[in-house]
């Protein structure tokens, strides 16, 4: 095991075990926690494939773990569930002067920071392309199959990050994800502080312009997403990604459910049916 690895803790859930470790991040120059749930299949000695899960502004690795209620699907598919915080943390870590939750801590929007003084830390991209992939791949029993899904600014960066590496993950999935980020509120107030003020930069971190781009042709994607989300018209903008997905032909399937909202309520609702679909390319079968 990595020396820098410390495990927080550790219960055991539905035949497998969810432990919460903390490490040193290279990439981040900070102490990073992550969770991760290791179904029962692993205990005859085999490995399983992971499914990266990416949180939303303000969260840790917490609320998916406690609120999605995926470990039970997990064990059944046999995947192991990898979840990441959302930002760098710890002393000396820029934040937002006024404490705002959509800038700095918590809300690290999985890109690399160009401008300063967030490039000291903020390289969120990095870490969850490259540096927790191959710390998790060297510690526990899994393989080099991954899938990747997240909800919100979390759902931003799980499909820029597939669409950027699809060779590298299987399938991409996204609970109301901010997809069009250079024209939306969140977006442009995040991209131009760890960014800078040249918006061609800002596309390398949207779905809508990296498949206008050409990317992830043969990447499958699932997308959920409430119709009674309040942040749906401003900042998510999901009619560009069904636009754009359209008119490059990726393989986008977009639902847009009536009734549910932005929170986990609607994630635990259909976690089940996004678990299946990344189970179906990481395993072939659910």
């Amino acid at each position: 095991m990595s020396s820098s690895l410390e495990m927080i803790s550790a219960n055991r859930s539905f035949g497998g075990w969810h432990k919460k470790y903390q490490h040193r991040s290279s990439s981040l120059n900070c102490e990073m926690t992550f969770s991760i749930y290791l179904p029962p299949q692993v205990d005859d000695g085999g490995k399983v494939p992971v499914l990266y899960w990416l949180s939303g502004l303000t969260c840790t690795d917490d609320n998916f773990s406690h609120k999605a209620g995926a470990q039970r699907y997990a064990a059944a598919l046999g995947v192991a569930l990898v979840m990441a915080d959302t930002s760098p943390r710890g002393d000396g870590v820029a934040d937002d002067a006024d404490g705002a939750y959509d800038m700095g801590l918590g809300a690290g929007f999985y890109l690399n920071a160009t401008e300063a003084p967030w490039n000291s830390h903020y390289k969120m991209y990095d870490y969850i392309v490259d540096e927790l992939p191959a710390l998790v791949e060297s510690v526990f029993p899994v393989t080099t199959k991954k899938a990747i899904s997240g909800h919100s600014m979390g759902g931003h960066g799980a499909l820029t990050i597939a669409l950027k590496n699809s060779g590298v993950y299987t399938s991409a999935s996204a609970f109301s994800p901010i997809v069009n980020p250079v024209n939306s509120p969140w977006g442009k107030k995040a991209f131009a502080a760890y960014l800078g003020d040249d918006v061609a930069a800002w596309s390398a971190y949207d779905t809508v312009e990296l498949m206008n781009q050409g990317a992830g042709k043969a990447l499958p994607i699932l997308v959920d997403q409430g119709l009674d989300d309040s942040f749906l018209a401003e900042q998510l903008l999901t009619d560009n990604l069904v636009q754009a997905a359209q008119a490059n032909g990726v393989d986008a399937k977009v639902r847009y459910q009536p009734g549910y909202d932005h929170s986990y309520y609607f994630i635990a609702s259909f976690i089940e049916q996004h678990l299946i679909f990344h189970a179906k390319h990481l395993v072939g079968s659910a």
